[in-house]
């Protein structure tokens, strides 16, 4: 693959910052302990004497107690290298292999060989992958709806978003090839043949519409991508929330051309404030969101990574997966307390399919446009939805869907707004 197609100019002409060459090397040096014996007199570090936090107790839920000791505090308060904190790109990369076994994993030989980067939340990965691939005449592809963040990241960047229609399975890989239909593979594989450069997909409990890929569009929506040589932009903050075992394959997992780039979060498994994503792809074009983060970020929160270090050293990957399988079940019975309310509530007024995963519903409504109805009406009555058409790429055209959460409601709550936006339908 020519990962250098991909990418825009301005991020190819990103170089290494050498102040920051300069850091990683002396803290991964000083963690590992390699060389006990260096002075450094190069990087612009504060002395941690000046620091006033000493060390840290944490209390988990189960009663344990995690100790953050000085010397970790120490590492935690001051910079980082810029992929992350040593110790916990090691458990994520063994979360990867673990769950995903990508076929690129320690691939030394693989042009596109397994790269692994801590971000500020998957979001701010999220961003600076697509920063560094859309420049203004640049066609993408997005699931559509989509996630209004993405959207919002797209849109500036370039007018040429193509929309490719999901249903109850996901995304749908005929849709794709539909969008693609004006040009020849061939032809995609040119320079300057206007063809997209990746495909935009949510796989997993999609945000607004809650649904899941199957294994068999994954493979065919893969196929695709190589015939076109797409890169793929998996983003699955929700994988982990899947209600239905085992889990669906990722598109990481099939992905032996080094065409996936991955974006995970700890956001809705661990914590949404500490801010920690990671992203997962090939090295070139990692090596690309790396120099990004040097001149923006520099690294992830020390803190934030060196608390979830301590909490998965605790746990074991056998625990995390442990964690990960009791949050989903936490939201599995949220989803169907939500089913039921929305069916005593709302059946003739409305139109649903089940969530396959995540926190979220999609919700046809017996109306022509719901945004009146939902930033109005129903603020009026006291319950919030979002209104379908912000999920839109054409934001101005009416729309008959909105987006309910239901992570964070009481079954209460959710018979209270199902009943009372069923008294708005009612009335008309």
């Amino acid at each position: 693959m020519d990962y250098n197609k991909f990418l825009t100019t301005a991020s190819l002409k990103r170089e290494n910052n050498f102040m920051r060459l300069t850091a990683n090397k002396v803290v991964f040096a000083s963690i590992m302990h390699e060389n006990p014996t260096l002075i450094s007199m190069a990087g612009g570090m504060p002395n941690p004497q000046t620091f006033p936090l000493l060390d840290a107790s944490l209390k988990l839920r189960d009663g344990t107690t995690i100790e953050v000791d000085a010397k970790s505090m120490k590492i935690a308060l001051q910079y980082l290298g810029t992929k992350g904190l040593p110790p916990l790109i090691d458990f994520v990369n063994e979360i990867q292999y673990k769950v995903h076994n990508p076929p690129t994993y320690r691939a030394v030989d693989h042009p596109g060989q397994m790269e692994t980067i801590i971000t500020c939340g998957s979001q701010d990965g999220l961003c600076k992958v697509i920063e560094s691939m859309v420049a203004e005449n640049d066609s993408i592809l997005v699931e559509h709806p989509a996630y209004p963040g993405t959207l919002a990241i797209a849109k500036p960047l370039t007018s040429n978003i193509i929309p490719v229609d999901s249903d109850n399975d996901g995304l749908n890989p005929s849709s794709l090839r539909q969008a693609l239909s004006r040009w020849s593979p061939s032809e995609a594989r040119k320079l300057g043949s206007g063809a997209p450069k990746f495909l935009y997909v949510v796989p997993n409990g999609g945000n607004p519409t809650g649904t899941g890929l199957t294994i068999e569009r994954k493979k065919e929506i893969y196929k695709i991508s190589q015939e076109y040589d797409l890169i793929i932009l998996e983003d699955d903050p929700y994988f982990y929330l899947q209600f239905r075992k085992p889990y669906v394959p990722s598109f990481l997992s099939l992905d032996v051309d080094g065409r996936v780039v991955r974006c995970d979060s700890f956001s809705k498994l661990i914590s949404s404030g500490m801010r920690l994503g990671f992203v997962t792809g090939p090295r070139p074009l990692l090596e690309r969101l790396e120099l990004h983060m040097q001149c923006s970020v520099m690294h992830a929160s020390g803190i934030a990574q060196m608390i979830l270090f301590k909490v998965l050293e605790n746990w074991g990957l056998d625990g995390f997966l442990r964690h990960a399988e009791n949050t989903a079940e936490f939201y599995k019975t949220k989803r169907d307390q939500c089913l039921a309310a929305m069916e005593k509530h709302l059946s003739g007024l409305a139109q649903w399919s089940v969530p396959s995963g995540g926190m979220f519903v999609w919700i046809k409504l017996n109306a022509k446009d719901t945004y009146k109805l939902v930033t109005i009406k129903a603020r009026e009555k006291d319950v919030l939805f979002v209104p379908g058409n912000v999920f839109m790429l054409d934001s101005t055209k009416p729309c008959a869907y909105i987006r309910a959460s239901y992570s964070s409601c009481t079954e209460e709550q959710m018979n209270t707004a199902f009943s009372r936006l069923a008294e708005l339908l009612r009335e008309g």
